[in-house]
């Protein structure tokens, strides 16, 4: 099982037990304090303080950097499978898309990234990921600014409340093709 759920702050605990998930990480600006899910197992817990930005940071304002984004490679190394992984911001539309996106490229190197954008954007309307942490990710993985392109490529999402959870599945059998640059329904390969 290679699924990842990508949630909003105020619904991880409730993603965390419908979904079974064992594990997470989460993805936090420094002052913000939150409640780990019981059944999360405190040893599988990333937690990486930064801010939803793309720039440097400047100030009390931490930007996602290379370390950040290896750490996550480094934790999705050590995930077994078995249950799905969690993966979650404040809003669950910025910062843990991109970390998922980055994730996908990471765990599977061949997969083309357009069609790790297409199924992200398949999966969520709403998702903006956060551009920075895409560049280090192309950039750690030797990715040339495909996987820039192929995230630029599924433009902006939808505006969001912050409560649209979603699932990142990321072993369907089913492929996404793309029709006159818009997405169409899965077709089964």
């Amino acid at each position: 099982m290679t699924r990842l759920i990508i949630s909003p702050l105020a619904r991880i605990a409730e993603m965390a037990v419908r979904h079974k998930a064992r594990e997470m990480i989460s993805l936090m600006a420094k002052e913000q304090s939150f409640h780990r899910p019981a059944v999360i197992n405190p040893q599988r817990h990333l937690l990486l303080a930064m801010n939803d930005i793309s720039f440097k940071g400047t100030g009390n304002l931490i930007a996602p950097d290379e370390l950040h984004v290896q750490r996550i490679f480094d934790f999705g190394k050590e995930w077994d499978r078995s249950c799905p992984l969690l993966i979650h911001c404040w809003m669950g539309v910025s910062r843990s898309p991109a970390a998922a996106i980055a994730l996908a490229a990471f765990l599977f190197p061949d997969l083309a990234e357009e069609e790790i954008a297409v199924r992200l954007r398949a999966a969520s309307p709403f998702a903006t990921p956060n551009s920075r942490i895409i560049e280090i990710a192309d950039s750690l993985l030797g990715r040339q600014g495909r996987l820039v392109r192929a995230v630029q490529g599924i433009g902006r999402g939808k505006e969001a409340d912050g409560n649209a959870p979603f699932v990142f599945d990321l072993t369907s059998k089913n492929r996404l093709r793309e029709v006159d640059g818009m997405l169409d329904r899965p077709t089964l390969d």
